[in-house]
């Protein structure tokens, strides 16, 4: 296959730091892939004025970072004019991968000056409650732009691209999210300092916006019969009314660790007595491969990407219903085996199903315009 020189944008740091999401993981595995695969790849990183990855290359990955704003929105607007002007101005790149619908602006000068543009969808953008009413109907907008100027849309899940496939009447592609993880390394320091044992949790990791549930979660578990500790690993540089008031509402059973990356939350996913995923929207979520990728049992709201991703593997509640959760997590207390039997089912699935190395197969088809 013909080499490729690839620029990325639209997450927030290669590696990801505080404040980090699923785009920020799919980035971290995919383009060091593409990289040693022989392409040329070029990252771009944001500069919060209190989070940044002060870094010029990362597993064979070139990074170029831009300064941008703490204003959630407009950062990722600044950033990617940024991104654009120096991708065009100093030709780094003839493939541009792009994260993000809302994104797909800068799809219209980055065509007009001959470059490949894919963008990756991970979902119905516009149906998350995060975003402001004009946020919504940017990202409407938005969606007209994806379907028509950049050379490909890549969906994560096949639920999202039904949606987009009838609304626009067109194709687009799929490709789903690995699920598999380094083997770390045993070791309990994390567990030690966050004063947890193996087994004696609940695990969420994520950002703590209204779209994952967090305000079902915390009082569905308060009102189970739990005697174990939650864990809510994630947060916002930008901590918003909503974070706060997560925080507010929780019990001293709650623990916030603030964010936690590379082996140790893969750590704390490995010893966890179950994950929850309360989301009221997803996409193909990277969490939940990976914690199925690792046999961890897992509950789930019944949203049809999370249906999707572990069909019959783990248990699911009611979405947006606390007393639906606080059932399932009654339910896991009492039958673990059951639940771990599911999980065995479920690793199974992802790494046969969900795998990085096919994943980054079938971005290099695409990218280089070999797609069937």
């Amino acid at each position: 296959m013909k080499k490729l020189r690839i620029a990325a944008f639209g997450f927030r740091t290669l590696p990801p730091a505080k404040g980090a999401a699923g785009a920020d993981k799919f980035a971290m595995e995919l383009l060091p892939r593409l990289a040693a695969q022989g392409h040329s790849v070029i990252a771009y990183n944001r500069r919060y004025p209190d989070v940044h990855i002060d870094i010029d290359e990362y597993k064979g990955v070139k990074v170029k970072t831009f300064k941008t704003v703490k204003k959630k929105g407009f950062d990722t607007l600044l950033h990617s004019f940024k991104c654009t002007c120096h991708i065009i101005f100093r030709n780094t790149a003839d493939v541009v991968h792009i994260q993000n619908g809302g994104n797909s602006i800068w799809a219209l000068p980055l065509r007009l000056f001959r470059k490949k543009v894919y963008i990756s969808q991970d979902g119905i953008d516009w149906k998350r409650d995060k975003w402001p009413w004009y946020g919504k109907i940017y990202l409407k907008v938005s969606s007209y732009i994806s379907a028509y100027f950049p050379n490909d849309i890549i969906f994560d899940n096949v639920i999202a691209r039904q949606y987009f496939e009838k609304r626009f009447n067109k194709k687009f592609s799929f490709i789903p999210f690995g699920s598999e993880v380094e083997k770390v390394t045993d070791d309990d320091s994390i567990l030690k300092k966050l004063g947890l044992e193996k087994g004696g949790y609940y695990l969420f990791v994520g950002r703590f916006i209204p779209d994952k549930g967090l305000h079902y979660l915390l009082p569905a578990f308060e009102k189970s019969q739990s005697k174990k500790k939650l864990v809510l690993v994630g947060g916002s540089p930008n901590p918003s009314p909503y974070e706060k008031e997560i925080q507010e509402m929780a019990s001293p059973n709650v623990v916030f660790p603030g964010f936690v990356y590379g082996e140790d939350v893969t750590r704390l996913m490995n010893n966890a007595y179950c994950y929850i995923q309360p989301s009221d929207v997803e996409g193909l979520s990277p969490v939940v491969l990976t914690v199925m990728g690792l046999g961890v049992p897992l509950i789930v709201s019944d949203i049809d990407e999370n249906i999707y991703a572990v069909q019959d593997t783990a248990i699911t509640f009611k979405k947006g219903d606390p007393l639906s959760l606080c059932e399932k997590i009654e339910f896991a207390e009492s039958n673990y085996q059951e639940m771990k039997a599911l999980s065995c089912k479920a690793k199974e699935r992802a790494l046969k199903e969900f795998n990085w190395d096919n994943v980054t197969e079938q971005h290099e088809i695409i990218f280089s315009g070999k797609k069937d």
